[in-house]
């Protein structure tokens, strides 16, 4: 019995070594060729721009050519299933946002799970939004506004981006917060806040993120004014398909991290309006955790409210 136990045990590990033999080479080699990062919404947008900025830097970090590829479609599922399925061999990655954690809710018949599907690489940048109104409305700041929304007899319309989105789940979760009825106007267009506040054509009353932003320095954060719940950001996250094996995704986060030291990255994104995290949350954990809470949050507010995309 003892000689074949003395047997088993060699031919055992020898089994166990061949096993973990082609993911150590696949880290050690790679990339051996380019690496395409998925985006899931069409040129021109802060996700286009997210990884269109973030191409150059990370590219020169990896020592091969970064592609970026515009995937449009269901509020970012088309994209995703893509990148879900796809070989989990690091060079076919998805560049997502927060409507990758809404789409587990608000489209039940996708073909993939985010947190079963996917192996987060780390965060890239975040985006502080505004609670903004016409110039034309009575109040003139938060407090104001509060007081003239909760007068009898208001009729409080609010418009966002589209059904799912960011904006309009940030809304909806702001007015329950806030407990405030409202008629939902539908999608409007989008606008960048900050040169309209400063010349007088929209009036801002707060932050819908955490972080202030200098150039509204009257505004406070939905937590600063007492919210916590509210408290949220739109956020941009880098993922690869799940079985990647987990030296690739140190060396891509590893890649990614180098990229976003970058000077040149770095202004741009201040310049755009995008904040980079902290360096102690650019880790995978990090990333993966941030994406289970607001698959948890954003799948209640939906629940809650009933939306739907139909």
């Amino acid at each position: 019995m003892g000689r074949v136990m003395n047997f088993v045990r060699p031919l055992a590990a020898s089994i166990f070594c061949a096993c973990m033999l082609p993911s150590a080479v696949w880290a050690q080699t790679y990339p051996e060729r380019p690496v395409t990062i998925v985006v899931a919404f069409a040129p021109g947008g802060a996700d286009d721009a997210t990884a269109r900025i973030l191409q150059d830097p990370m590219q020169k970090a990896l020592g091969q050519p970064i592609v970026v590829e515009n995937v449009s479609g269901a509020g970012g599922m088309i994209a995703a299933a893509k990148v879900a399925h796809a070989d989990p061999d690091g060079y076919t990655l998805l560049l997502h946002q927060d409507a990758l954690a809404a789409g587990m809710t608000l489209y039940p018949e996708r073909t993939f799970d985010a947190e079963k599907d996917f192996a987060p690489i780390g965060l890239v940048n975040t985006t502080t939004n505004t609670l903004a109104g016409r110039p034309s409305l009575p109040a003139n700041n938060f407090d104001e506004l509060l007081r003239w929304m909760k007068e009898p007899g208001q009729t409080i319309k609010v418009g966002h981006p589209g059904v799912g989105s960011f904006g309009h789940l940030a809304e909806v979760l702001i007015f329950q917060e806030l407990g405030i009825k409202v008629t939902d106007l539908g999608p409007i267009s989008a606008v960048v806040a900050m040169p309209l506040v400063n010349a007088d054509k929209l009036k801002a009353y707060s932050l819908i993120g955490r972080k202030p932003v200098a150039g509204l320095p009257q505004l406070k954060t939905m937590g600063q004014l007492g919210y916590a719940k509210a408290d949220i950001d739109f956020w941009h996250m880098l993922l690869a398909p799940a079985r990647t094996p987990r030296p690739i995704i140190e060396k891509l986060n590893r890649a990614l991290r180098v990229a976003l030291a970058d000077a040149k990255l770095r202004k741009t994104y201040t310049d755009g309006g995008m904040d980079l995290y902290p360096q102690d949350e650019e880790t995978p954990e990090a990333a993966s955790a941030l994406l289970k809470r607001e698959i948890k949050l954003w799948g209640d507010v939906i629940r809650a409210n009933h939306i739907a995309t139909q």
